[in-house]
């Protein structure tokens, strides 16, 4: 089912569209008319996406992420309310929008246009723009969502080491530096041993190599973590869940290293470990707010600057498959128009 488009629209958008056909799963950029964006009451004139694992998955035709074909990918965006049938959002306004299936049920961030319901949609903070925005991100907004979830569960400065899984990545860039900006002692967990530098630059006290969580095979370790930021599960979340500490927090958003987790029970009921689970898709609309208002305090543009490049839509392809082999460092915003 196609919408009637308001004279106010473009008659054309660009889009980076998969699609599945005899021969496989391809994408490719292509020029569509206004009529086939999806259902939605808003129109937002998309100036900025950005590279998360998920997308990664999607451009490159790994099943599992898009739930029909064709679709454009892109699982968060940012920029302007062109129209709202609904009248919540105004003409003009500079919106965000992260999650709720966008770019895997419906059509995402990779294009210059889209269609999504008002209800899914967060106002930009003030004092901030798209492109701070996309820099955050999906992976910066779940990393907000499991610090809040430490701190709600009692994990305060002071208490102990923090653990932060896949810190080179977006999530874990973004963790690390939140969690040492607000007073904690970090530590970061990566299998990319070159990135030392720029781990300790976010703020991380010391840099751990990956190897060392999944070494960790016993129902109960060594009590080392007041608190634990992953976005890797697998082995390595069962190690970091057996030795963190009495009454400590593991905040759970990722499998970029599996979705399998073999543990025992012995830490919940033996320490009182809590297992929180982050969900950033379905959030609901007043922590997503809350979220976003403790980003745009906590990360000013500044501090988000070594951790960030800008990238145009037409490499989407390429980039797909280095974020997928780890070869991409903190977060990469896409320009649409580029």
């Amino acid at each position: 089912m196609t919408q009637h488009v308001p004279a106010s629209l473009p008659d054309t958008y660009r889009a980076l569209r998969v699609e599945k056909t005899e021969s496989g799963t391809h994408a490719s950029l292509q020029t569509l008319p206004a009529t086939a964006l999806p259902d939605g009451e808003v129109v937002v004139q998309v100036t900025h996406s950005s590279l998360n694992y998920k997308d990664g998955l999607a451009v490159s035709g790994q099943p599992g992420v898009l739930r029909s074909y064709p679709m454009t990918p892109g699982i968060d965006l940012a920029g302007t309310v062109l129209t709202d049938s609904t009248g919540r959002w105004q003409t003009g306004q500079d919106v965000i929008l992260t999650g709720w299936g966008i770019g895997e049920r419906q059509d995402g961030g990779y294009a210059t246009l889209a269609r999504v319901k008002a209800d899914w949609l967060v106002a930009q903070p003030e004092g901030t723009d798209a492109h701070w925005a996309m820099s955050v991100g999906t992976a910066g907004f779940t990393a907000m969502l499991a610090v809040m979830a430490l701190e709600e569960h009692g994990v305060t400065p002071g208490d102990g080491e923090v653990l932060v899984t896949g810190a080179a990545g977006g999530v874990g860039s973004t963790a690390v530096a939140l969690l040492a900006a607000a007073g904690h002692t970090v530590v970061a967990s990566t299998g990319r041993a070159q990135e030392e530098a720029y781990l300790l630059g976010l703020g991380a006290s010391r840099v751990i190599g990956r190897e060392e969580l999944p070494a960790l095979k016993r129902p109960l370790e060594k009590e080392r973590w007041a608190g634990v930021v992953d976005s890797v599960g697998g082995a390595t979340l069962a190690g970091a869940y057996a030795s963190t500490r009495a009454h400590g927090s593991l905040a759970v958003c990722g499998l970029a290293g599996g979705s399998e987790l073999n543990a025992s029970v012995f830490p919940l009921i033996l320490r009182g470990v809590n297992l929180l689970g982050i969900d950033s898709v379905t959030c609901p609309a007043a922590r997503r707010e809350a979220a976003w208002a403790r980003l745009a305090r906590d990360l000013q543009p500044g501090a988000l600057a070594a951790v960030t490049h800008t990238r145009p839509l037409s490499d989407l392809p390429a980039l797909a498959g280095q974020i997928l082999a780890g070869q991409v460092r903190g977060r990469t915003v896409i320009d649409v128009n580029g």
